[in-house]
């Protein structure tokens, strides 16, 4: 446990160096905020969504640009594609570690050190705006408390969807397709392309049991007061059991794809 310790350590110190890549980023994150402020806005003043309101939805919108780096779905290490292209990743499974966690730890890392560089300046930001646009304060302490650990388990969801598409991409070579038609379906039944509420009813009842809307959905809407705290402990025990089930259908197919794959000239 030690060594995954300190390799989550060192790759979340190596991401934090960019700091650059980080500021530059910032700059979209406010501008996409702005816009989708002015958008949501604009359209309570014509029509509303039930059980969902302007403040709500503002707080949707700066909570998703703040800790975008944290849950978009298709952020992806690029290192470990290019290791199955060109056969180095012989070198990794020569080492004495879990291939499997080994990877699950490189690829959380990186969400974490990104979203650390960005999310302050955006709270900040967003929490000084005038106050139809303002990124509001949560509802209460416990829905603060809440909005974190279901934020975090949200994280653990990515993640293991994203190394159940880096394991397929052992069969493909490439991951460019399916991971295509991954991302775009996780972007929108997550809330990352628009809120679920915005959503019509009936995907919203199909998405319920679905991992993608407690990637982040559930951890805005907790925030922003949306979703009670009296239906919490179910949404926690389902957050639980997907990060399971991604984990063990993750490490059945990396198994699986070891043990048949050959690299090329060894």
């Amino acid at each position: 446990m030690k060594a995954y310790y300190r390799y989550f350590k060192s790759e979340l110190m190596v991401g934090l160096q960019y700091r650059a890549a980080a500021v530059a980023g910032l700059s979209t994150q406010f501008f996409w905020g702005i816009i989708l402020s002015f958008i949501y806005t604009s359209f309570y003043q014509h029509t509303s969504i039930a059980n969902f309101s302007v403040e709500q939805a503002m707080c949707y919108v700066w909570l998703n640009q703040a800790f975008f780096r944290l849950t978009y779905p298709s952020i992806k290490d690029n290192e470990i594609m290019e290791q199955i292209k060109n056969g180095t990743v012989a070198y990794e499974l020569c080492r004495p570690y879990d291939l499997y966690w080994w990877w699950y730890l490189k690829m959380l890392s990186k969400r974490y050190a990104s979203c650390m560089l960005r999310c302050l300046p955006v709270l900040v930001f967003a929490a000084l705006l005038p106050k139809e646009y303002r990124l509001t304060a949560p509802t209460s302490l416990e829905a603060l408390l809440l909005f974190i650990i279901t934020l975090f388990l949200g994280t653990i969801i990515i993640t293991g969807i994203n190394m159940i598409i880096q394991s397929i991409s052992f069969f493909t070579n490439e991951d460019k397709g399916i991971a295509s038609i991954f991302y775009t379906i996780m972007s929108l039944l997550s809330g990352v392309s628009i809120p679920l509420p915005f959503l019509p009813d009936i995907i919203n009842v199909v998405n319920y049991v679905l991992p993608f809307r407690l990637i982040n959905d559930l951890s805005y809407r907790i925030y922003s007061g949306n979703i009670g705290l009296n239906s919490i402990l179910i949404n926690l025990l389902m957050q639980i059991g997907w990060i399971m089930i991604l984990i063990v259908i993750g490490k059945m197919i990396m198994k699986k794809v070891l043990q048949k794959s050959s690299i090329q000239g060894g």
